[in-house]
């Protein structure tokens, strides 16, 4: 194993990089640092979030930088304030022996007054959000003429999320000669698009394998029909105590709607998604980071830029639209060599994109069967007791209080006391799964082939209509706003009379 010196990293970076606690290089560091302090050395590195990318292409960064010289040399492009905040950081901490180096981040949702200030005084590396870089550069604040080396954070979440004209606004700006570096978790068409476009003779570093989560998370589905999904979610939060994860969903609403069920019904958790103010969004990425909310419910979007490490399960409700997507959200779990799991909660229909990701990242799911109420409330009981084993008693604290203890206790004996402690802790669980609603793993299309039934299970109805009535199709229901008053409506504003209308 190679050390920092031997990579070529300079005396002030290593020393500033060693109070950190950074001992030796991860696999990205070492294979990008050396490669990155050469010249004309472009780079595409296939690499998850918390692979320790900022570091690989940060140090590279700073080596080459010229302190004494005060107009800008690099610029890092990432899709979110959060991820701009935490690189600024990172480099921040890099450089702190390095006189004379100012290092200024600069996005949206904030002054661009304040922005515009801190460019005035010379900054050497600007770490930008695409959007408010683009602003900087229309209003003569920032100047990209002598950039000598561009980095991209996280493209495909950049692709994603619509920034493509705004980075090739960015390109075509800065220097053709520059050193460019580009980090992806995944290597999608667009990501190649702008290596032929941008990128010189680049070479391909891949961490990991090309287009994989990370190797320490277990997939796992669990099939349900569609009015289970929030109690199929319950019981599997219920079914690992100690969870701390992200709980993804498709859409705002539904975000929303899922974070009040689990408050609601007393579990440690918040939303996190674009309706909520930046103040908002802040405190409760700040909250989830410190651990004080467990469980963080988000949009793809709110949760980008929001970097954990111990992340114990991501749980999609339901399955996200590309694999791209699953590959983000099941690589923030499993991190720095621990394990993680990723858990979807999906319906028949989504089974086939189930088997997509399989193919793509080469690791099969488990199709999981949901733990029943007794295996829930055996694990939650031990957990109840483990908690009251590892209670730290200060005996000084509670001695004035323990006369009083002692005399509303006396008449108990010890196993009545141990039973009303456990019920107090545990209490809930037993209450809720001794009449908890029944969940049943809906059949697939193969065996409701075999057997003629619809999706619930039921015989399948004939599609002929009833006796005397004829039946008309209409392509349009409720995702649509469409329900069968619209159908009543539209008859009586056109059709004069009294109509007999059938089943809608």
């Amino acid at each position: 194993m190679k050390t920092f010196e031997e990579l070529g990293v300079s005396e002030e970076i290593r020393r500033a990089i060693e109070e950190l606690g950074f001992e030796h290089p991860m696999p990205v560091q070492e294979e990008v640092i050396p490669y990155l302090l050469g010249n004309g050395n472009d780079v595409i590195a296939l690499a998850q979030t918390g692979t320790g990318k900022t570091a690989a292409f940060g140090i590279p960064l700073l080596e080459r930088t010229d302190p004494t010289n005060r107009s800008t040399q690099a610029v890092v492009i990432s899709p979110t304030r959060e991820l701009c905040l935490q690189i600024a950081d990172d480099l921040k901490s890099f450089a702190k022996y390095i006189k004379g180096i100012n290092i200024v981040a600069v996005y949206g949702g904030t002054s661009i007054i304040d922005q515009i200030h801190a460019l005035k005084h010379g900054a050497q590396i600007i770490v930008a959000t695409p959007g408010r870089l683009i602003d900087l550069m229309h209003r003569g604040a920032a100047k990209v003429q002598e950039v000598r080396n561009v980095v991209l954070d996280e493209a495909d979440e950049m692709l994603n999320m619509g920034f493509s004209d705004s980075i090739n606004e960015i390109f075509d700006n800065v220097p053709a000669d520059r050193n460019t570096l580009l980090f992806s978790a995944t290597m999608s068409k667009d990501i190649e698009r702008i290596a032929l476009n941008y990128l010189h003779d680049h070479k391909e570093i891949v961490v990991g394998s090309r287009n994989e989560g990370a190797e320490n998370v277990n997939h796992i589905y669990y099939m349900v029909n569609a009015k289970d999904k929030y109690l199929a979610l319950k019981r599997i939060v219920d079914f690992y105590p100690r969870i701390y994860g992200i709980i993804f969903c498709r859409t705002k609403a539904e975000t929303q709607e899922v974070a009040d069920k689990l408050i609601r019904d007393g579990y440690n958790a918040e939303p996190l998604h674009g309706d909520l103010s930046q103040q908002q969004r802040d405190i409760t990425m700040q909250k989830f980071r410190q651990h004080i909310t467990q469980l963080l419910v988000a949009t793809d979007v709110a949760a980008r830029g929001l970097d954990v490490d111990d992340l114990t399960h991501v749980i999609n409700y339901g399955m996200p639209g590309d694999t791209e997507s699953y590959t983000h959200r099941s690589g923030r779990t499993g991190r720095a060599g621990k394990k993680g799991t990723s858990i979807s909660i999906i319906h028949t229909k989504e089974r086939g994109r189930v088997r997509e990701v399989e193919r793509t990242i080469g690791k099969e799911f488990v199709d999981g069967t949901l733990p029943t109420p007794q295996e829930i409330c055996s694990k939650q009981l031990f957990k109840a007791i483990d908690e009251i084993e590892k209670v730290d008693v200060d005996e000084d604290q509670i001695a004035p209080f323990m006369e009083d203890i002692n005399r509303h206790f006396e008449y108990f004996d010890k196993e009545d006391i141990l039973k009303r402690i456990v019920s107090l802790e545990f209490g809930k669980f037993l209450k809720y799964y001794a009449n908890a609603p029944e969940i049943v793993k809906p059949s697939t299309q193969r065996d409701r082939k075999d057997r003629n039934e619809g999706r619930d299970g039921r015989k399948r109805e004939k599609r002929a209509p009833e006796s005397g009535y004829r039946r008309l199709f209409i392509n349009l229901g409720k995702d649509d706003g469409f329900y069968p008053g619209e159908v009543m409506q539209f008859i009586n504003r056109n059709v004069h009379g009294r109509q007999d209308v059938g089943h809608i």
